[in-house]
């Protein structure tokens, strides 16, 4: 059972293993491959794996879609509780206010997908369309040039 007293009996540690007791990764093998593969930036720069974090580093964290930068609140030898791990580090305002934007913006684009892939007869109005709208386009091409 994790207490207060082992979260700060730390003073510095590997930047992958604190990944991985604040859970950002499943494992430290994962979070060594984020790592290496420039996933996790610190003052704008990648950081290696072996690199030491302390209390107040800012970290910028890539996931899939979303990008994180947090602030290093405290460090724990061991890796507790999502709901311990969450007290390790705190989000910027504009890292919260970027990925909520960005999550809007992706759930917006998919609304403007179709509900289902078009039929033949769908297929045949898009063909007639695209074609009476090409002679238009030539109608007006041949005018513009008399």
């Amino acid at each position: 059972m994790p207490n207060s007293s082992q979260q700060t009996d730390v003073e510095s540690m590997r930047v992958d293993k604190w990944l991985w007791v604040a859970r950002f990764f499943k494992t430290r093998s994962i979070s060594k491959a984020a790592i290496e593969g420039g996933k996790v930036h610190h003052n704008g720069e990648r950081v290696k794996v072996s690199k030491e974090v302390r209390v107040g580093m800012e970290l910028t964290i890539r996931q899939g879609f979303d990008q994180k930068t947090v602030v290093i609140q405290s460090l724990s030898a061991i890796r507790g509780a999502a709901p311990i791990a969450q007290q390790l580090y705190t989000e910027t305002e504009v890292s919260i206010a970027r990925r909520e934007l960005l999550a809007t913006q992706r759930k917006l684009h998919n609304l403007a997908r179709p509900e289902h892939r078009p039929d033949k007869k769908d297929r045949r109005q898009m063909s007639k369309f695209k074609q009476n709208n090409d002679q238009q386009l030539d109608q007006d091409w041949s005018y513009s040039h008399d």
